[in-house]
């Protein structure tokens, strides 16, 4: 099975900017989006062959999750259960018969860290959440996590601790959600692999540097990782400040 998870950061302008021609491509079993910034109705994806599951966020043009998926879902669930949280469109849950899948576009704190108390109790409330649900099966969680969770994931280390993304705080709530059965698939594959971005500022050329952070990751319960077959990232790929991170298992 192979899935793709992509911060696509508003759909209908990556449209425009080659999406379509990379998501045939990739030809993925599921295919995961967050930031799709529209409401239902203001896209007409053709995509044959995949079933499509969408989550909007109640404010216009704003966040958003989206997955396309050639295999129908069991269940299908929008958000976590929690009105506070479930305002965004920030999450989608799709059952299988032998693991939960499950995207996220977790909230930013903000500049200035305005949004860092917020980002606390999301981060308590998600993991709980992924926990419950691994009570009955195991899960698959993608998506942008807003955090580089180690120095070796973003360029500049020193000169952002308390930037957002990079916070001890916000690090770590993602050593937490590690320390508690899940695994980052990315670093079980390549533990000391330096420059590996997912994410580049539009100024100062970042892109063009690979000044950059990583921040989009494919996390799974560690009963998976004996069915692992792969974790990458594509920043060849353009057409959002994000780019694609791949998985693939059994």
């Amino acid at each position: 099975m192979k899935f793709v998870n992509w911060n696509v950061n508003g759909i209908r302008a990556c449209v425009t900017k080659g999406f379509l021609e990379y998501f045939k491509a990739a030809d993925a079993d599921f295919f995961c989006l967050q930031e799709t910034k529209l409401q239902e109705g203001q896209i007409d994806l053709d995509l044959e062959g995949y079933y499509q599951y969408w989550n909007y966020a109640v404010k216009k043009g704003y966040s958003g999750t989206a997955i396309f998926a050639k295999i129908p879902a069991l269940s299908f669930t929008k958000g976590i259960g929690i009105e506070e949280h479930d305002q965004e469109g920030r999450v989608i849950t799709l059952e299988y018969d032998s693991f939960y899948l499950v995207t996220v576009y977790t909230p930013n704190s903000k500049s200035e860290l305005e949004r860092l108390e917020y980002r606390m109790r999301w981060e308590d409330d998600f993991r709980a959440y992924l926990k419950k649900l691994e009570q009955t099966k195991p899960v698959v969680v993608c998506g942008d996590l807003n955090v580089a969770h180690q120095e070796i994931d973003i360029k500049n280390p020193k000169t952002n601790q308390r930037s957002a993304g990079f916070t001890i705080e916000e690090r770590n709530k993602m050593t937490a959600l590690l320390a508690d059965g899940f695994v980052d698939t990315f670093r079980y594959f390549y533990p000391d692999r330096k420059d590996a971005y997912t994410w580049w500022s539009y100024f100062g050329k970042a892109r063009e540097k690979n000044v950059g952070w990583r921040i989009d990751y494919f996390l799974t319960s560690a009963s998976l990782t004996s069915r692992y077959l792969s974790a990458d990232i594509e920043p060849q790929v353009f057409g959002s400040d994000h780019c694609p991170v791949t998985f693939e298992m059994r």
